[in-house]
């Protein structure tokens, strides 16, 4: 299920295809934008190669998200892991806020995780019909009710967004 606007078709034409959200949780976003190791280098691979593709996906987040992200990257034991690859916090949100299209906070969903902190994710993504990366063991045991509703949960980005 891809997201479509009725009201940018014109009279008699099909709704146009919109891109289908990608959001990614905290540890996909350091991960994505932090670290350097191999595991974190392909999903820096798969992330940029769907993003490219601006027709199919776009990240999107809130700003409880971001805030979020600014807190946990506050934290003392990711201290030495900024010094490493040489970056800031500041440097580390300003990527953040370039690729991201901020959305409204989305109302609960049905499906509850037992990790409140996520639970912001996993209500964005049933509201949205978007995929969540993360690799949190209690999003992903939600996969398949996530499914149900059009909700896709995973550690990779799909091929395609039509493949969801």
């Amino acid at each position: 299920m891809t997201p479509t606007t009725e009201a940018s078709a014109a009279p008699g034409m099909a709704p146009e295809t919109q891109p289908r959200g990608l959001i990614l949780d905290t540890n996909i976003v350091l991960d994505y934008l932090l670290f350097g190791d191999p595991s974190a280098q392909q999903l820096q691979a798969q992330v940029n190669t769907a993003l490219a593709d601006s027709a199919q996906w776009r990240w999107i987040a809130t700003q409880r998200m971001r805030d979020e992200l600014a807190r946990v990257l506050l934290y003392p034991h990711l201290q030495a892991s900024l010094a490493f690859y040489q970056r800031t916090a500041e440097a580390i949100l300003a990527q953040f806020d370039l690729r991201t299209h901020l959305v409204d906070t989305a109302a609960a969903c049905t499906i509850l995780c037992r990790d409140k902190d996520d639970q912001p994710f996993i209500d964005l993504a049933v509201a949205q019909q978007a995929v969540l990366l993360s690799k949190d063991k209690q999003v992903l045991k939600l996969k398949k009710r996530m499914a149900r509703v059009g909700a896709w949960a995973d550690t990779r980005v799909p091929e395609t967004a039509a493949s969801v």
